[in-house]
């Protein structure tokens, strides 16, 4: 391991655009579970599997339930940056890393200082009213009860990308572009199965792709550099 900490500190200090493309696995240590680890939602008791509950289809037929749900296991107002969205927001400022990608909806690479962060699945943080379009924050959500309504009456809808939903095309090809153009594409806490996200590694074309993943994926034979760990190693990695 040390080897290979060794490697990914040289490989950073050489390279200027780094890219950084995360999932889940990057928040875990805020104390914000994934879905599909042993502890994950989807291994939890629910009426409905969590995959249908955050559905398109779901939230317009059974809305009542859907906020339910998500303001009991979708949003996590105490959750604090940890090492690993400290040490991306530091490779930003040294000029290093160029972008972070996130299939995160909880905002915490932004409050850990990252400037230019890509949501592929937007942002529990921005809720906005689906008749006249004003914006709430995250509290008002939280302290709603049942469905929440803006003052017009319309409801209130969450910035994230349900399942049936489409990817912003924008954020998708500024996504695209990035990686294209990166020179080092680090790839940390994802299973990569949740296309078309896990599709974005295709568009690297460089030499030195690093995969830091606690647990196997079905892409650790296409990485240059692969960790078996916690993202948080970026931290004990940085060039001094």
């Amino acid at each position: 391991m040390e080897d290979k900490k060794a490697l990914l500190k040289q490989w950073i200090a050489e390279s200027n655009n780094i890219v950084f493309f995360g999932g889940a696995g990057v928040s875990t240590e805020s104390k914000i579970p994934d879905f599909r680890s042993v502890d994950g939602l989807y291994n939890q008791k629910y009426k409905y599997p969590p995959e249908t509950i955050l559905s398109h289809t779901f939230y317009q037929r059974r809305t009542e339930e859907f906020f339910e749900f998500y303001r009991d296991k979708m949003l996590f107002p105490e959750a604090k940056p940890n090492a690993a969205h400290l040490a991306l927001a530091k490779l930003e400022q040294m000029g290093k890393c160029k972008a972070v990608i996130t299939q995160n909806i909880d905002g915490l690479h932004q409050a850990a200082g990252s400037k230019k962060v890509l949501e592929l699945h937007g942002s529990v943080l921005r809720n906005y009213c689906t008749r006249c379009h004003k914006f709430y924050d995250m509290e008002y959500i939280l302290h709603s009860e049942g469905i929440p309504r803006c003052e017009c009456g319309g409801v209130i809808k969450p910035d994230v990308v349900l399942y049936e939903e489409g990817l912003d095309s924008l954020t998708l090809n500024e996504a695209v572009r990035c990686i294209r153009q990166a020179d080092m594409l680090i790839i940390g806490g994802t299973s990569l199965t949740v296309y078309p996200a896990a599709g974005l590694i295709d568009y690297y074309h460089g030499n030195k792709l690093v995969l830091i993943n606690k647990s196997v994926t079905g892409m650790d034979g296409r990485a240059d550099l692969l960790i078996q760990g916690s993202v948080s190693v970026l931290a004990e990695c940085l060039p001094q």
